[in-house]
């Protein structure tokens, strides 16, 4: 059974560059048929984040509708119904070829549904309960995409890295995310380090917010450190992909510190010369290793 057309997985290449330009640049280290596949699972959540976090003339019950048809198509297309939607063609193909569970698919899809009316998050824990579809789901799904043997370490590996990368998201878009109603720092961390919600809708960097994003970036990288050793149970072809996604990302991290925790005024990136010399380093290393 196939649905996609060539087009559809060039649309979701086309989404991947336009909005993932870490991972898509990372993944183009991945061969040829990896990188589709990474194409199609990237084009997969996207479209849901993009209805949820940056709607255009549109209610929350449309949207609450277009994840539920969203939804549907993908279960109508396991079972041999073909998609209306191009990227859900590719991901589902995709599916098909790797006999990939519904079950991450499905538990991304109520992550992004959870975003229409869940804005707060009183604790870390309530948090990772969220970033158990919103991310972790995700490394999961890449799990099965590169090859990975199921084995729990790896598992744990995949999510550990989800998850860093997730947070390294949310603290570098703090005053994106606020602007959209919502915050992903943990309600009782903030009170516990005297942040209030005003000091971050006027995008104050005091001396409490530092202290507040200095923990949370311990934390971040803490994960990444948890997930390093889950790369070398990767296939090796695959490798310096990851590598080079977790390096890009972690440095984000850096990019906060240096511009004194200011997440309000400018988007953080990683810069082009970083992006190449990464790559260029992670390829030597995919060479040398065993």
């Amino acid at each position: 059974m196939s649905f996609a057309s060539d087009s559809d997985f060039i649309e979701c290449a086309r989404l991947h560059r336009k909005y993932g330009t870490t991972y898509y640049f990372s993944s183009r280290l991945f061969p040829a048929e990896t990188r589709r596949r990474v194409d199609a699972l990237y084009g997969f959540v996207r479209v849901p984040d993009e209805w949820v976090d940056n709607p255009v003339d549109t209610t929350e019950q449309q949207r609450r509708w277009l994840l539920e048809d969203y939804r549907r198509q993908l279960m109508s297309g396991l079972q041999g119904i073909r998609p209306h939607h191009p990227v859900l063609r590719a991901f589902v193909d995709v599916m098909c070829e790797l006999d990939m569970s519904p079950e991450e698919p499905l538990t991304f899809l109520e992550a992004m549904e959870s975003d229409l009316n869940v804005a707060r998050y009183a604790t870390y824990v309530d948090l990772e309960k969220y970033m158990r579809g919103s991310a972790a789901a995700v490394g999961l799904m890449m799990c099965r995409v590169l090859g990975c043997n199921a084995n729990p370490s790896t598992e744990q590996a995949a999510m550990d890295l989800a998850n860093a990368m997730q947070l390294t998201n949310f603290l570098r878009d703090v005053g994106e995310d606020f602007r959209r109603g919502r915050i992903y720092l943990p309600q009782d961390e903030m009170a516990q380090f005297g942040v209030c919600e005003t000091s971050i809708a006027r995008g104050q960097i005091t001396v409490e917010f530092q202290n507040l994003m200095k923990f949370q970036i311990a934390r971040a990288r803490d994960l990444y450190r948890k997930a390093d050793p889950g790369i070398g149970e990767i296939p090796a072809q695959m490798r310096p992909a990851v590598r080079a996604a977790r390096e890009l990302y972690a440095a984000i991290l850096d990019r906060i510190e240096r511009n004194n925790y200011d997440v309000f005024t400018k988007r953080l990136r990683t810069s082009r010369s970083k992006k190449l010399l990464t790559a260029a380093r992670v390829l030597v290393l995919g060479q040398t290793s065993p």
